[in-house]
């Protein structure tokens, strides 16, 4: 059989509970869901942050709360903090042009909490919220001090890009500037095209020309957006590649019926199964992702 390593996002910087009672958003949820995943088969998690009042945050010390309370409950699974922050809370500066813009500073501060990997946001995009239109400005000054910032802490990047132009772009430049060791691991974010300009829709045509486009000795993870994720996943275990499912980006399990996070873990994994793979360990992971093994306890 051949393993797959299974990420999961649990809470995202975007949606609140309103949307979905099952997301976890406090430090406690957030360990105890993760915990919950890694058993059932998830060997990377893609964390958010979010301040006591739900809002979003790259605050290094909630994220460090968040990561000590995983390994607190012996889960070895690796701990992979975003530098994208989120559309509301300490991540949002208004402009005098009436726009408001994402707080780069802040996410920044992503890299501080003590993670094995971030999220690497290199993009240029605006994301709509109700009325607000937010613009996230990452031109090529900004790429390099934030991939820079992980980089000095032995921090890998987890690229994540959202339509070609991404990958060929900041993300080829900055590798073979020497910023990673491979394999460089690459999210392709897909579905998110409603809510952010600068993104793409999920089809099987976009998914096969993006991965055309990655950088030699690259492995990549799909990231499908709603209704999206079902299908991207599926595909991305048949044309050879990892996969990421959660609340992050998907708050259904079927048409009408909310999801948990687990349920869509268990789910993730059962597919898995049916076409001849298994889900990889995170020891497994760290092996194939080139990160150091946890110290025994």
């Amino acid at each position: 059989m051949t393993k797959v390593m299974l990420t999961i996002a649990p809470t995202g910087g975007m949606s609140m509970k309103s949307a979905n009672p099952a997301l976890p958003t406090q430090p406690h949820e957030i360990a105890e869901q993760v915990a919950e995943c890694a058993k059932a088969g998830a060997s990377i998690v893609a964390i958010h942050a979010r301040r006591p009042d739900d809002q979003a945050t790259c605050n290094p010390d909630i994220y460090r709360d968040i990561n000590q309370r995983i390994r607190a409950k012996g889960c070895d699974i690796i701990l992979n903090n975003s530098t994208g922050g989120g559309n509301s809370g300490d991540m949002l500066v208004p402009r005098p042009d009436g726009l408001w813009e994402s707080n780069f500073e802040e996410r920044l501060r992503g890299c501080d909490g003590g993670a094995e990997m971030c999220t690497f946001d290199g993009v240029t995009v605006v994301d709509t919220v109700g009325d607000k239109e937010v613009v996230v400005i990452t031109p090529p000054s900004r790429c390099e001090t934030l991939v820079k910032r992980m980089t000095d802490q032995g921090i890998k990047p987890e690229w994540e890009v959202f339509s070609p132009e991404h990958i060929i772009q900041d993300v080829t430049r900055l590798i073979q500037k020497g910023y990673d060791k491979p394999p460089y691991y690459i999210n392709m974010v897909l579905g998110g095209d409603k809510g952010f300009q600068g993104a793409m829709p999920y089809s099987h045509e976009i998914l096969a020309a993006m991965i055309r486009h990655l950088p030699p000795q690259s492995i990549w993870c799909v990231s499908g957006i709603g209704p999206a994720q079902l299908p991207a996943s599926t595909q991305a275990l048949l044309l050879g590649g990892h996969v990421r499912v959660g609340l992050e980006d998907n708050h259904y399990y079927a048409r009408g019926v909310k999801a948990t996070n687990l349920m869509l873990v268990e789910r993730q994994v059962r597919i898995m199964t049916e076409l001849g793979f298994e889900p990889m360990s995170a020891a497994e992971s760290r092996d194939l992702l080139g990160l150091p093994q946890l110290q025994a306890a």
